[in-house]
Protein backbone atom coordinates (compact mmCIF):
# COMPACT_ATOMS: atom_id res chain seq x y z
CA UNK A 1 0.00 0.00 0.00
CA UNK A 2 1.37 3.30 -0.84
CA UNK A 3 2.11 6.10 1.71
CA UNK A 4 -0.56 8.29 0.17
CA UNK A 5 -3.28 5.95 0.31
CA UNK A 6 -2.69 5.03 3.95
CA UNK A 7 -2.18 8.38 4.79
CA UNK A 8 -5.81 9.38 3.85
CA UNK A 9 -7.42 5.88 4.99
CA UNK A 10 -5.68 6.53 8.34
CA UNK A 11 -6.85 9.11 10.66
CA UNK A 12 -4.37 12.30 10.51
CA UNK A 13 -4.12 12.10 14.47
CA UNK A 14 -2.02 8.80 14.14
CA UNK A 15 0.30 9.34 11.20
CA UNK A 16 0.44 13.29 12.45
CA UNK A 17 -0.25 13.66 16.23
CA UNK A 18 1.78 12.25 19.05
CA UNK A 19 2.51 8.90 17.99
CA UNK A 20 4.31 9.81 15.04
CA UNK A 21 8.52 10.31 15.74
CA UNK A 22 9.73 14.31 15.86
CA UNK A 23 10.89 14.93 11.86
CA UNK A 24 9.04 11.73 10.69
CA UNK A 25 5.48 14.05 10.36
CA UNK A 26 6.62 16.30 7.76
CA UNK A 27 7.66 13.67 5.95
CA UNK A 28 4.81 11.75 5.85
CA UNK A 29 1.95 14.16 5.74
CA UNK A 30 3.51 17.38 4.04
CA UNK A 31 4.31 16.23 0.54
CA UNK A 32 2.77 17.98 -2.34
CA UNK A 33 0.05 14.89 -2.59
CA UNK A 34 -0.62 14.26 1.62
CA UNK A 35 -1.00 17.87 2.79
CA UNK A 36 -4.59 17.49 4.01
CA UNK A 37 -3.24 14.94 6.96
CA UNK A 38 -0.79 17.98 8.15
CA UNK A 39 -1.61 18.84 11.87
CA UNK A 40 0.61 22.12 11.66
CA UNK A 41 2.91 24.09 9.79
CA UNK A 42 5.79 22.42 11.29
CA UNK A 43 5.42 19.45 9.12
CA UNK A 44 6.42 21.31 5.78
CA UNK A 45 9.45 22.64 4.09
CA UNK A 46 9.81 25.27 1.51
CA UNK A 47 13.02 26.53 -0.56
CA UNK A 48 14.45 29.35 0.60
CA UNK A 49 15.17 32.21 -1.68
CA UNK A 50 18.46 30.80 -2.52
CA UNK A 51 17.22 27.07 -3.50
CA UNK A 52 17.87 25.48 -0.27
CA UNK A 53 15.45 23.11 1.43
CA UNK A 54 14.33 24.69 4.87
CA UNK A 55 11.71 22.90 7.63
CA UNK A 56 9.59 25.26 8.90
CA UNK A 57 9.34 23.18 12.15
CA UNK A 58 10.29 26.25 14.70
CA UNK A 59 8.30 27.12 17.56
CA UNK A 60 7.79 31.03 16.20
CA UNK A 61 5.07 32.99 15.55
CA UNK A 62 4.72 33.82 11.87
CA UNK A 63 3.46 35.76 9.40
CA UNK A 64 3.19 34.06 6.22
CA UNK A 65 2.23 35.84 2.96
CA UNK A 66 2.72 35.76 -0.75
CA UNK A 67 4.98 39.17 -2.05
CA UNK A 68 5.08 40.93 -5.44
CA UNK A 69 7.90 43.15 -6.47
CA UNK A 70 5.57 44.98 -9.25
CA UNK A 71 2.10 45.72 -7.11
CA UNK A 72 0.56 49.07 -6.14
CA UNK A 73 0.71 47.71 -2.09
CA UNK A 74 4.58 46.49 -2.68
CA UNK A 75 5.61 49.46 -1.04
CA UNK A 76 3.89 49.96 1.89
CA UNK A 77 3.75 46.06 2.63
CA UNK A 78 7.92 45.63 2.23
CA UNK A 79 7.89 48.77 4.60
CA UNK A 80 5.46 47.91 7.40
CA UNK A 81 7.21 44.00 7.30
CA UNK A 82 10.84 45.29 7.63
CA UNK A 83 9.66 47.50 10.38
CA UNK A 84 7.47 44.73 11.85
CA UNK A 85 10.27 42.28 11.55
CA UNK A 86 12.69 45.03 13.14
CA UNK A 87 10.72 45.97 16.22
CA UNK A 88 9.53 41.77 17.15
CA UNK A 89 12.14 39.16 15.77
CA UNK A 90 13.91 39.22 19.22
CA UNK A 91 10.09 38.46 20.29
CA UNK A 92 9.85 35.54 18.56
CA UNK A 93 8.82 36.89 15.56
CA UNK A 94 8.96 35.39 12.37
CA UNK A 95 7.99 36.62 8.54
CA UNK A 96 8.02 34.14 6.00
CA UNK A 97 7.67 35.66 2.36
CA UNK A 98 6.68 33.29 -0.75
CA UNK A 99 7.07 35.54 -4.05
CA UNK A 100 3.90 34.48 -6.65
CA UNK A 101 3.75 35.51 -10.16
CA UNK A 102 0.26 34.71 -10.25
CA UNK A 103 -1.66 37.91 -9.60
CA UNK A 104 -0.97 40.14 -12.98
CA UNK A 105 2.47 38.81 -13.49
CA UNK A 106 3.65 41.46 -10.69
CA UNK A 107 6.50 38.96 -9.90
CA UNK A 108 8.44 37.88 -13.41
CA UNK A 109 11.61 38.14 -11.73
CA UNK A 110 14.02 35.12 -11.14
CA UNK A 111 15.53 34.29 -7.75
CA UNK A 112 17.92 36.20 -7.70
CA UNK A 113 15.95 39.48 -8.79
CA UNK A 114 13.59 39.36 -6.52
CA UNK A 115 16.31 38.59 -3.69
CA UNK A 116 18.20 41.73 -5.23
CA UNK A 117 14.61 43.47 -4.69
CA UNK A 118 13.94 43.05 -1.70
CA UNK A 119 17.96 43.99 -0.32
CA UNK A 120 16.47 47.65 -1.56
CA UNK A 121 13.92 47.58 1.16
CA UNK A 122 16.87 45.56 3.77
CA UNK A 123 15.07 42.55 3.98
CA UNK A 124 16.23 40.83 6.85
CA UNK A 125 12.87 38.02 7.00
CA UNK A 126 13.14 34.60 5.47
CA UNK A 127 12.60 35.06 1.56
CA UNK A 128 11.38 31.64 -0.53
CA UNK A 129 11.72 30.39 -3.89
CA UNK A 130 8.74 31.43 -5.65
CA UNK A 131 6.00 29.60 -5.92
CA UNK A 132 2.12 29.15 -6.93
CA UNK A 133 -0.32 29.78 -3.90
CA UNK A 134 -3.50 28.58 -6.15
CA UNK A 135 -4.87 25.65 -8.19
CA UNK A 136 -3.05 22.40 -8.29
CA UNK A 137 0.71 23.45 -8.22
CA UNK A 138 0.19 25.75 -5.52
CA UNK A 139 3.00 24.66 -2.52
CA UNK A 140 1.59 22.33 0.27
CA UNK A 141 2.11 25.09 2.51
CA UNK A 142 -0.26 27.30 1.04
CA UNK A 143 -2.88 24.54 0.00
CA UNK A 144 -3.03 23.60 3.73
CA UNK A 145 -3.39 27.15 5.34
CA UNK A 146 -6.24 28.11 3.17
CA UNK A 147 -8.47 25.09 4.54
CA UNK A 148 -7.78 26.04 8.04
CA UNK A 149 -10.75 27.15 10.47
CA UNK A 150 -8.95 30.01 10.81
CA UNK A 151 -7.26 30.72 7.15
CA UNK A 152 -10.39 30.79 5.42
CA UNK A 153 -11.40 33.24 2.86
CA UNK A 154 -14.08 35.67 2.12
CA UNK A 155 -15.96 33.81 -0.80
CA UNK A 156 -13.92 30.86 -1.32
CA UNK A 157 -10.78 29.84 -0.54
CA UNK A 158 -8.65 31.06 -3.11
CA UNK A 159 -5.85 33.55 -2.20
CA UNK A 160 -7.40 36.88 -4.44
CA UNK A 161 -4.20 38.70 -5.21
CA UNK A 162 -0.56 39.53 -3.57
CA UNK A 163 0.15 40.40 0.01
CA UNK A 164 -2.74 37.91 1.61
CA UNK A 165 -1.47 37.54 4.85
CA UNK A 166 -1.33 34.37 7.44
CA UNK A 167 -0.70 34.54 11.24
CA UNK A 168 0.73 31.26 12.84
CA UNK A 169 1.08 30.71 16.33
CA UNK A 170 3.94 29.17 17.86
CA UNK A 171 2.36 25.34 17.77
CA UNK A 172 2.02 26.52 13.77
CA UNK A 173 -1.80 26.73 13.78
CA UNK A 174 -3.56 29.50 11.56
CA UNK A 175 -5.10 32.13 14.02
CA UNK A 176 -6.21 34.43 11.28
CA UNK A 177 -6.11 35.60 7.78
CA UNK A 178 -5.61 39.16 6.55
CA UNK A 179 -6.48 39.89 2.87
CA UNK A 180 -3.90 42.28 0.46
CA UNK A 181 -5.65 45.20 1.05
CA UNK A 182 -5.46 44.76 4.87
CA UNK A 183 -1.62 46.66 5.76
CA UNK A 184 0.95 44.58 8.00
CA UNK A 185 1.04 47.00 10.74
CA UNK A 186 -2.96 45.71 11.24
CA UNK A 187 -1.54 42.63 12.54
CA UNK A 188 0.24 44.29 15.20
CA UNK A 189 -2.64 44.60 17.63
CA UNK A 190 -2.99 41.12 17.30
CA UNK A 191 0.60 39.45 17.87
CA UNK A 192 0.95 40.05 21.87
CA UNK A 193 -2.12 37.47 21.89
CA UNK A 194 0.74 34.61 20.73
CA UNK A 195 4.02 35.67 22.04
Amino acid sequence: MSLGRLCRLLKPALLCGALAAPGLAGTMCASRDDWRCARSMHEFSAKDIDGHMVNLDKGFVCIVTNVASQCGKTEVNYTQLVDLHARYAECGLRILAFPCNQFGKQEPGSNEEIKEFAAGYNVKFDMFSKICVNGDDAHPLWKWMKIQPKGKGILGNAIKWNFTKFLIDKNGCVVKRYGPMEEPLVIEKDLPHYF
